[in-house]
C-alpha cells in the first residue's frame, strides 16, 4: 500500500541529490511497471522540467538497444541513467568505439548486488562513474546512494537520503528488536520516514515486517561504517545454511567475478541429506571465453578463503534467469539445483520405472514443493513406487508430491 505522497517525497528527495537542471534529460531503461522507472526517471525529472527519453517497450531488454547503446547516449545527450548490475555486465561487451557519451555525468545502479570487479571494469570501460544505491519497493525506491561528489566508497551501497532514517538493527531470536547495532556490526538493515509503505495489502505478509518505533524490518543484513556509510552484507533468505554454517553468496559470488570472462555469477544452495544445504554456483561466461566448469571450479578453489564456502559444482549455462527488471532471479536457480538432486536420486528407481519426470517451482503452502510424475515398469504396483521414493529422498526437507501415471 504505497501512497501518491510517497512518491512526490521520493522524488524530490532524489532530485535533491541529482544535480538535474531544467531541460536535462534523463535515459529510462528499466520497466515503468517499476518503481525505478516510474519515480526515479520519471516523476524525478518531469518534476524539475527536465526530458525523459525512454529506450523501448522492452527497455534494456530490447537487443537492439544494448548493441546501439553507446550511440543512443550520444543522440539523446542524457546526464544519467538507471540499471542493474546485469545492464552493466552487458554494455562492458560493447565497445564504445567513437561515440561521445560524455554528457553523461554518471549512472545509477542497484537492486542486486554489484560487485566490486564488475563496478571496477565498467568505469574503466567508459570512464563513467557508477553511484551504487539501495532500495526496495517497500521504500518508493531508494533510501541510500553513493554521493555523486565527494567519497564514494566502492562496494557500499552509500549514506541515507535526506530526510529518510536508516539504520542497523540487531534482533533476538524471535525476531523481535533487540538493541541498534555498533558501529560494522552485522544486523538487519531497518527504514523509515515519508517514502516508506503502510503495509501489504494482503495482511499475512504483513507479521513481523514492522519494529519498534514504527521501523520496517527490510530482511537484508548489513552494517554502518564509522562515516556513515552502509555495507550490504547479504540476505537472510539468499543465506546458503551448510551444516549450521551461515555462507553468504557474495563470500562466493564475488571471487568469481574476476576471473576474466565470467559475466554473471549466481551461488545458491543445493539439497544435502548430511549437511542440509551445500553451495553450488552458476555462472554465465562471454562467448569465445573458453571456460569450462573445472577451470571455474579450480579458480573458486583458489581465491574464496572460507573453506566452506567452496562450491560443491559449477554450473556454466547460456542464459541464468533475470526478473522483468535485470535482477538474477535465484528461485529459479534454486529450484534447478533441487530437481538436479532429486533426479540423481530417483535414478535407482532403476527398473521400476519406464520414465520419471520431476519440476520444482513456488507453493503457496510449502514455499517451493517438487511435482514428481512416474510411469512405472509394467506389474510394478504404485505402492512400491511410492515407498521406494520416499526411502530415497527421505533427508531432504523440500516437499514433494508424486503421481503415477
Amino acid at each position: 500500500r504505497r501512497s501518491h505522497h510517497n512518491e512526490v517525497v521520493l522524488a524530490w528527495d532524489i532530485m535533491a541529490g541529482s544535480g538535474l537542471k531544467p531541460g536535462e534529460t534523463v535515459m529510462v531503461g528499466l520497466p515503468l511497471f517499476h518503481c525505478n522507472g516510474t519515480c526515479v526517471t520519471g516523476l524525478m525529472p518531469f518534476s524539475v522540467g527536465g526530458h525523459v527519453v525512454i529506450l523501448s517497450p522492452a527497455g534494456y531488454r530490447e537487443p537492439g538497444i544494448m548493441k546501439n547503446f553507446y550511440k543512443i547516449v550520444e543522440k539523446f545527450r542524457p546526464v544519467f541513467f538507471s540499471c542493474v548490475p546485469t545492464v552493466l555486465s552487458v554494455l562492458l561487451d560493447i565497445p564504445v568505439g567513437n561515440a561521445d557519451i560524455s554528457s553523461l555525468r554518471y549512472v545509477v545502479c542497484g537492486a542486486a548486488p554489484l560487485s566490486v570487479e564488475l563496478f571496477n571494469r565498467f568505469e574503466a570501460h567508459t570512464k563513467m562513474k557508477v553511484l551504487e544505491g539501495y532500495g526496495l519497493t517497500e521504500s518508493t525506491c531508494a533510501s541510500a546512494i553513493n554521493p555523486k561528489d565527494g567519497e564514494r566508497k566502492v562496494g557500499s551501497i552509500g549514506i541515507r537520503l535526506p530526510y529518510q532514517e536508516m539504520k542497523i538493527s540487531v534482533l533476538d531470536e524471535n525476531g523481535e528488536y533487540l538493541r541498534e547495532a555498533e558501529t560494522d556490526e552485522i544486523g538487519v538493515v531497518c527504514i523509515k520516514g515519508p517514502c516508506i509503505f503502510k503495509g501489504y495489502v494482503e495482511d499475512m505478509h504483513n507479521k513481523g515486517i514492522w519494529l519498534k518505533d514504527g521501523w520496517f524490518n527490510t530482511g537484508d543484513l548489513g552494517r554502518k561504517d564509522n562515516d556513515g556509510f552502509f555495507w550490504l552484507t547479504g540476505r537472510k533468505k539468499d543465506l546458503i545454511i551448510r551444516g549450521g554454517h551461515n555462507i553468504d553468496p557474495v563470500t562466493i559470488e564475488e571471487p568469481i567475478y574476476r576471473m576474466k570472462g565470467v559475466k554473471v555469477v549466481a551461488a545458491v544452495g543445493r539439497p544435502d541429506p548430511h549437511a542440509g544445504e551445500v553451495p553450488v554456483v552458476y555462472v554465465e561466461v562471454s562467448k569465445d571465453a573458453g571456460i569450462s566448469d573445472a577451470s571455474v571450479m579450480e579458480w573458486a578453489s583458489s581465491n574464496i578463503g572460507e573453506r566452506a564456502a567452496i562450491p560443491k559444482e559449477v554450473i556454466i549455462t547460456d542464459h541464468i534467469p533475470l526478473t522483468a527488471v535485470g535482477k538474477i532471479f535465484k528461485p529459479a536457480l534454486k529450484w534447478d539445483a533441487i530437481k538436479r538432486t532429486y533426479e540423481k536420486e530417483l535414478k535407482a528407481l532403476g527398473s521400476l520405472t519406464e520414465s520419471f519426470d520431476v519440476s520444482v517451482g513456488e507453493d503457496k503452502i510449502y514455499g517451493t514443493s517438487a511435482s514428481i510424475k512416474v510411469k512405472p515398469t509394467s506389474g510394478v504396483a504404485p505402492e512400491t513406487i511410492k515407498k521406494r521414493i520416499s526411502e530415497l529422498l527421505a533427508n531432504y526437507t523440500v516437499h514433494y508430491d508424486i503421481t503415477i501415471e
